[in-house]
């Protein structure tokens, strides 16, 4: 057994252990718009649900030398943005969208992506994706020291959920129609593979 010590690596190490180690991870794939109304996406790994009750996410955005990435941005100011859950069909448009566009290009553009207008959000959403979910900023957390913050956790409220009818039935998902991608270590994804069920045990 190995035992590493975070506080004598980088950034950059440590970012390499946690990424291979916690997996798979869902991926957020976020639309949000700037002052002019253009709209970004963006892919975001560090992602999950808080509670049901308000329904809460998290998004964790890591900031470029301590520079607030334009999804963060964008969230923080117009308080608003869409979750979509990122499926096979159209997983190389997402990773596509993780190149280092400038601020003033949407990447929807770019990959060939539609725009669906949202109920409850001005931010538009992605045609394509199975389940999308609009969001309306709950809180915005900075995360590091005072010097160089390195990250943006972001915590948004689900204001409502678009679901592909062939993913729901009696109020729940079917996993096998939605066919979800998962982020693994360095470049590489994963689908969903075999599945088992494990009953929760009942005290007697």
């Amino acid at each position: 057994m190995k035992s590493i010590n975070p506080s004598a690596q980088s950034r950059t190490e440590n970012y390499k252990l946690l990424i291979g180690s916690i997996v798979p991870r869902p991926i957020a794939f976020v639309t949000s718009h700037n002052e002019e109304g253009l709209v970004n996406a963006a892919p975001f790994s560090f992602f999950n649900a808080i509670t049901a009750k308000p329904p809460l996410i998290s998004i964790s955005i890591g900031r470029k030398e301590g520079e607030v990435k334009d999804t963060a941005y964008n969230i923080i100011n117009n308080k608003e943005f869409v979750v979509h859950i990122v499926d096979n069909s159209f997983i190389k448009q997402v990773n596509q969208t993780s190149a280092d566009y400038p601020s003033n290009v949407s990447e929807i553009k770019e990959t060939g992506l539609k725009l669906v207008e949202s109920t409850k959000v001005k931010v538009s959403g992605i045609q394509e994706a199975k389940i999308r979910m609009e969001c309306k900023l709950h809180q915005a957390i900075t995360i590091g020291d005072d010097n160089q913050p390195t990250c943006d956790l972001i915590i948004g409220e689900v204001v409502m959920f678009h679901i592909d009818e062939d993913c729901y039935a009696q109020g729940k998902i079917h996993i096998d129609n939605l066919e979800p991608v998962s982020r693994l270590g360095g470049a590489d994804y994963s689908k969903i593979g075999e599945t088992f069920t494990i009953p929760r045990p009942e005290m007697k």
